[in-house]
């Protein structure tokens, strides 16, 4: 149909309003389900970085499948092929969550919280350098210099 942006817009909204109401009615969903529905829908256009949010799109619906499916155990079993995939795939030979998993205490350090520069005298354990150290201890930001 060629029908204005705005009109278009309203239109469908009111389709999905419309459409949601008579699954509600004839018992095919329930209300809860319709409501997070739209939420997750509403919420998906929040990420501004398109690969991500549609990743985050193209996943909602096997989720939303499994826990309709088994409820709250549907819900962890997906957090957990979700995190199995993650700690399987490598970039450029390193483990993609690295240090947390594998663990490597040493290299924490860096991961949730940044350690100042002149902190990080080591490089990662996973890089396999011959030469872990980075710079010497007498290599630290001098008072009253500007960092960069």
């Amino acid at each position: 149909l060629r029908i204005p942006k705005t009109i278009g817009q309203t239109i469908s909204i009111i389709g999905a309003l419309i459409i949601g109401q008579a699954a509600v009615q004839a018992g095919l969903v329930s209300t809860p389900m319709v409501i997070v529905v739209s939420i997750t829908g509403v919420a998906s256009f929040i990420i501004p970085h398109y690969e991500l949010g549609l990743t985050f799109r193209l996943l909602r619906f096997p989720i939303m499948l499994l826990a309709t499916t088994f409820g709250l155990f549907g819900m962890i079993i997906a957090v957990f092929l979700i995190y199995l995939h993650l700690v399987t795939l490598r970039s450029f030979g390193t483990p993609y969550l690295a240090p947390i998993a594998p663990f490597i205490g040493k290299d924490m350090k860096d991961s949730l919280f940044r350690a100042p520069w002149w902190k990080l005298r080591t490089r990662p354990y996973l890089y396999g350098v011959g030469n872990r150290t980075r710079m010497a201890k007498t290599e630290r930001p001098i008072s009253g210099e500007e960092e960069d």
